[in-house]
């Protein structure tokens, strides 16, 4: 058996796999191209970043038993860390120069479909 804190984290990332899946099927059927999962940089981690044309959506992916809940995860922090990995990305890019960002959240809720809310907050641009 593991201890109960392995287990909790099991879960957690467990959770977290799913959401982000379910967000990405539910971008996908909205016309968005995923581009990157769980993107890593030493600034902070974006759970997904899609695209449909020259609009590039960087996305935090919440599951929460209410979109109240979800809205209230991503603090300012988060939103700075998610910010500069944005950056580091978009720096990568080819036609970064054309290219529009906005920062969304997808809440994945029990029982429902996932819920796309744009805009979730604003970033430096």
């Amino acid at each position: 058996m593991a201890p109960d804190g392995r287990r909790k984290r099991l879960r957690a990332y467990r959770l977290g796999f799913r959401g982000e899946f379910l967000a990405s099927v539910a971008l996908m059927a909205k016309g968005y191209r995923i581009v990157a999962r769980r993107y890593r940089t030493k600034l902070g981690e974006i759970d997904l970043i899609a695209r449909r044309g020259d609009l590039i959506a960087i996305v935090e992916v919440k599951a929460r038993p209410t979109l109240a809940q979800a809205m209230d995860a991503i603090g300012r922090e988060s939103a700075w860390r998610i910010e500069g990995a944005a950056d580091m990305w978009l720096s990568c890019q080819r036609d970064f120069p054309r290219l529009s960002v906005r920062f969304d959240m997808v809440a994945v809720l029990p029982w429902r479909w996932p819920v796309h809310v744009e805009n979730v907050f604003s970033g430096r641009r």
